[in-house]
């Protein structure tokens, strides 16, 4: 076939014919991706890359359009092991709970208003209780992430001032939250003290001065540093700061309600034993080990919990209804020493392996020979982590299917996987695909098979 020509490039309007309709989106945005499609055919054209009739030429350019037209936030098979996986949206929800809070939030709900004095009311209303009853605090607050709630705490509670921070506790956390930079932004003054691996008692009490307007303890959630180290307990710090009359607050990270290590995790601190010390101020993400929506959430003195909701930020900060509403939701999953199946999060991260191995037998079974012998399919024993930081010395025991095909590379099979009409995301490990099963959700299996077939 001879080289196609820019002059077999089809018109705006051709390919808004050839649509017929089959597109739902605003006419500008449309057009846009009409005009990126032939733009991208153009510059093949230019560069002699495109042998295709003018016909073809239309044909692949709609098929594109309604491709890039297609929704953009699509439900995925998380086949890396990771349950709180950032890029897939951390803690994943049941279809059950989700189906639940739509109904309750179809059409108006009572945000921000009082049905028995039918005045306004205050949003918070909604999770402060049952926050603060199962987290051992005065009061609570519920913002849009961590990072907000650090920020918000730390402009409150010491604008102007010194904040006093171990330099082993100077964390930085995906994305850019640096604490020096947090501290920064908040309007306070960072006052290292200690070095990276030893901070003694005597170093915080000697930084203690009439600049000093907070103490910030940190959770290195996310790395342990190991052999001639030594910290400052917590408790010794809150007794510094009620001699000095200075606030101490603790910035726990991922958070948990439970104890982990009974849940056969890690040995992580529930958020409650913390608060039998009585921090000023504690704060944690809602959407890693708590297994909610994305949030941050801070908890302590009512009088610190008040003055942060009259402080500006907050208006920048507060959560909407449909997260206030998940994190309801997810609160009502814990019992004392327990939490409901609907906890999605805590659900998969405590799958057996041996369950796990029964899953994927179900999904080899279901596959012809053909296809186990081509993709030389096996199940393999693996270890995860939790994600987001969340129990980084605390490998998980799970189990995995690798593939490995003598006329497919495994980074093409990962690219397979992730395009296919069912996207599938794994990794790549000692030269073969792997897909785990520990973050898969047992009703995704049909479908991971159906994604194996159509590869």
């Amino acid at each position: 076939m001879k080289k196609t020509n820019l002059k077999d490039l089809p018109s705006v309007n051709k390919v808004l014919i050839e649509l017929n309709d089959s597109v739902s989106v605003h006419d500008d945005f449309l057009k846009t991706l009409i005009n990126r499609a032939i733009n991208q055919y153009r510059n093949k054209i230019k560069n002699n890359e495109l042998s295709m009739s003018p016909s073809e030429l239309l044909s692949n350019i709609t098929e594109m359009v309604i491709k890039d037209s297609s929704r953009s936030l699509v439900n995925i098979i998380n086949g890396t092991g990771i349950v709180l996986h950032t890029g897939f949206g951390r803690a994943p929800f049941d279809s059950k709970l989700l189906k639940s809070i739509a109904k309750r939030l179809d059409g108006y709900v009572n945000l921000e208003f009082d049905l028995d004095s039918g005045k306004r009311g205050d949003r918070q209303s909604h999770v402060r209780d049952h926050l603060s009853s199962i987290c051992g605090s005065e009061s609570s607050l519920c913002v849009n992430n961590n990072a907000a709630s650090v920020m918000l705490s730390i402009n409150e509670m010491a604008f102007g001032g010194e904040v006093i921070v171990s330099r082993g506790q100077l964390v930085e956390i995906g994305g850019s939250f640096r604490i020096p930079d947090i501290i920064k932004k908040s309007g306070a003054i960072l006052r290292e003290v200690g070095t990276t691996n030893r901070t003694h008692f005597s170093d915080y009490k000697k930084a203690v001065s009439k600049k000093t307007k907070l103490i910030l303890w940190v959770h290195t959630s996310n790395y342990v540093v190991k052999g001639f180290t030594r910290s400052v307990p917590l408790s010794d710090l809150i007794q510094l700061g009620r001699s000095k009359n200075i606030p101490v607050m603790v910035d726990w990270g991922s958070g948990a309600i439970l104890d982990m290590k009974s849940l056969g995790l890690a040995n992580e601190m529930p958020i409650r034993t913390i608060m039998r010390d009585k921090p000023d101020i504690l704060t944690f993400s809602g959407d890693k080990l708590i297994g909610g929506p994305q949030s941050g959430i801070i908890i302590g003195k009512e009088k610190w919990i008040n003055a942060m909701q009259k402080n500006p930020l907050y208006r920048v900060m507060r959560s909407d209804k449909i997260t206030l509403g998940l994190l309801e939701e997810i609160l009502r999953t814990y019992r004392s020493n327990h939490f409901t199946k609907d906890n999605l999060s805590l659900r998969m991260l405590t799958t057996k392996r041996s369950t796990l191995a029964n899953r994927g037998k179900k999904v080899i079974q279901g596959l012809t020979k053909k296809k186990i012998k081509d993709f030389n399919i096996v199940l393999e024993n693996s270890k995860v982590e939790a994600g987001s930081g969340s129990l980084p010395e605390n490998p998980i025991e799970s189990i995995a299917l690798s593939f490995s095909h003598k006329n497919i590379s495994p980074n093409e099979l990962a690219r397979k996987f992730r395009s296919g009409r069912i996207p599938v995301v794994g990794y790549i490990k000692s030269n073969k695909f792997i897909i785990d099963l520990k973050a898969i959700l047992p009703n995704q299996l049909l479908k991971l098979k159906t994604a194996i077939k159509e590869i």
